[in-house]
């Protein structure tokens, strides 16, 4: 258990960034609640899916509004 807490948290805290979690949220509540109509045991994996499609949909939209910025000067 020791040596499992001393990988843990580093790793927790390298990865807890609040820029990066922008959508998560919403995306694991719908993937959560689709995994759920899906099947016995599909909530967490549908959960895990949505917070990944929906932060990935955040960040290029991020990127896109920041080279919009950039071009108008």
């Amino acid at each position: 258990m020791r040596m499992l807490s001393l990988l843990a948290v580093p790793l927790v805290l390298a990865t807890a960034s609040p820029a990066l979690a922008k959508g998560c949220v919403r995306g694991a509540a719908a993937g959560g609640v689709a995994g759920h109509f899906v099947g016995k045991g599909h909530a967490v994996l549908g959960a895990a899916a949505g917070c990944a499609v929906a932060h990935h949909h955040y960040a290029k939209q991020a990127r896109a509004q920041k080279t919009v910025i950039k071009t108008r000067g």
